[in-house]
């Protein structure tokens, strides 16, 4: 956790910030965990393949696995992000743009500089299936902040992200997509 250190001119801002900041990370003490799942589905007929996505949120780290299944682009490697809304419709184009509640650039994720929603490209088999895993402090699951993934749709490509062309990495067509949905308790 970062430490966090005051001045005598304190904002208003600094105040909230951190009092929210607070609350976020309390409300998950004693082992509570917080989730959110996504089925994925293809948005296109000549490409069909499915998936699931899930993350798991622990304390202030959030876990996603990612399972895909999309045997028309065995061996080859597709690029997924996640994006504003949660909305699959018009072949996936009502998900809208990436999700970048930081207004970065878009990135590889983990470098300088990515928006939230850059997950990064998925090596696919000779089955086209692919997996990938990421452990974060920068997102959280069902608590309503900025850097909440539940709400959000999540978009698999039809090519390969750069990590260049902004915004968007180049990644092509939508090829899948699913709407993020926390977990009810």
């Amino acid at each position: 956790m970062s430490k966090v250190t005051f001045t005598k001119k304190m904002t208003a801002m600094a105040i909230i910030g951190t009092s929210f900041f607070a609350f976020s990370c309390s409300s998950l003490k004693g082992g509570n965990t917080r989730e959110a799942k996504a089925t994925i589905n293809s948005t296109k007929t000549d490409v069909p393949g499915s998936g699931t996505i899930s993350f798991i949120q622990k304390q202030n780290e959030v876990e996603m696995k990612l399972d895909l299944n999309f045997p028309a682009k065995a061996n080859r490697t597709v690029a997924v992000h996640i994006h504003e809304h949660g909305d699959c419709g018009n072949a996936g184009n009502d998900a809208h743009g990436h999700w970048n509640p930081t207004n970065s650039k878009h990135g590889k994720w983990g470098s300088s500089e990515y928006h939230l929603g850059d997950i990064g490209n998925v090596q696919l088999d000779a089955s086209g299936k692919g997996s990938l895993t990421i452990k974060t402090d920068k997102w959280s699951v069902g608590t309503g902040n900025t850097n909440d993934v539940a709400g959000r749709g999540l978009i698999v490509h039809d090519g390969v992200d750069d990590y260049v062309t902004q915004p968007t990495g180049n990644a092509g067509s939508r090829i899948g997509c699913g709407v993020i949905e926390a977990a009810k308790k």
